[in-house]
């Protein structure tokens, strides 16, 4: 049979209380057979190198991003950046997330520089441009000549109905891996 030892600390005069819960059953309190420390429900823990199996997350913030309550079954993506600027005269970044400038590089040409780098150039992007006068195009095309996506960037144009570059008022785009 094992013993069970309480020891109280080197310095410590605080009392630790068990307390049988209000019931007529019989409850067991397992302990696991290694050297740990028993995390309390009342104070924020770090869980390290955790599985959590199905859990419900209400509401969580991961990296002080907050993900909405979601409904049905298909997976769940987020972007890995995104922003929204003004493409006309300076450009200027309204709100953004892992974007750390963009360049103008001409009239309607642009390069969205990322804060962190993609894992790879398979990314996804989307987006959408809208001048002063409510046209709204956007180019999934990069400039002349074509660029690659890269890891820390990605360059792309707007262009008006007339398929003429256009620098853009309101500009957004998003990029999913």
């Amino acid at each position: 049979m094992s013993l069970l030892a309480v020891q109280g600390g080197a310095t410590g005069t605080g009392t630790v209380s068990l307390v049988a819960p209000v019931t007529n059953t019989n409850m067991t309190l397992t302990l696991p057979d290694v050297t740990d420390t028993v995390a309390g429900i009342a104070a924020t823990q770090t869980l390290t190198n955790k599985t959590l199996t199905s859990p419900t997350l209400t509401t969580p913030n991961i990296n002080s991003a907050q993900f909405a309550t979601v409904s049905g079954s298909a997976p769940l993506f987020a972007a890995r950046a995104w922003v929204n600027f003004n493409g006309t005269g300076t450009v200027a970044i309204r709100a953004s997330g892992n974007v750390s400038s963009i360049t103008d590089n001409g009239t309607g040409d642009y390069t969205l520089n990322f804060t962190t780098a993609m894992p790879d150039v398979d990314y996804a992007w989307t987006g959408s441009a809208t001048a002063a006068g409510g046209t709204n195009v956007f180019s999934g095309t990069n400039s002349t000549p074509p660029t690659a996506p890269t890891t820390s960037a990605l360059r792309f144009i707007t262009v008006d109905a007339g398929i003429a570059l256009k620098d853009m008022l309101y500009i957004s785009v998003a990029i999913f891996r």
